[in-house]
């Protein structure tokens, strides 16, 4: 892994993607009140708010997304790939993590069961344990972690690559960051 750079270096309009339940919401949390902006979760602007998880239509959030990104100073948190090029224009620099799918589907048990309150829990959902979920955060990420990537690498952006969760624990330490 690369050192990591000074946060401030990131600019004020942060990309945080990768694999279901690998920390972003979290990370975007911490980094936006470090740098008081706004942390942007793509999975509230997906779903709608005190359902069980059900999705907005795609133009309803299109036009959401599209909003979200033209705010000056932001960080956004989710992949919903579709969106990339548009999110990844306005961007000044893209966080990356990568953690495995052990680690992640016990941070999905976790956060599920017990964590009802958390960054970029959508307002009242009803979370429950959903074996689609658990198919997801098992399967998808291994082919997700490199697509991701490879996306992120192939814009001009600054891209911080956080492949394990000791990569991103030293993030969190070198920019001065709180849980």
């Amino acid at each position: 892994m690369h050192p990591i750079p000074p946060l401030e270096l990131l600019g004020r309009r942060i990309c945080i993607i990768g694999p279901s339940n690998s920390g972003k919401s979290t990370l975007a949390q911490a980094i936006a009140a470090r740098l008081d902006i706004p942390a942007l979760y793509l999975d509230k602007l997906r779903h709608l708010p005190h359902t069980n998880w059900e999705v907005r239509t795609d133009a309803e959030f299109a036009a959401l997304h599209a909003q979200a990104v033209a705010g000056e100073a932001w960080v956004i948190e989710g992949n919903y790939s579709i969106h990339f090029p548009e999110r990844f224009t306005r961007a000044t620099a893209i966080v990356v993590l990568r953690g495995g799918s052990a680690s992640n589907f016990l941070r999905y048990l976790r956060r599920t069961l017990f964590q009802q309150e958390r960054a970029g829990h959508l307002d009242g959902a009803l979370d429950s344990i959903k074996w689609e979920m658990i198919r997801w955060v098992l399967v998808s990420p291994h082919k997700n972690r490199k697509r991701y990537l490879a996306a992120a690498k192939a814009t001009k952006l600054p891209v911080i690559d956080l492949p394990r969760m000791r990569d991103v624990n030293t993030a969190y330490s070198t920019w001065g960051l709180q849980r």
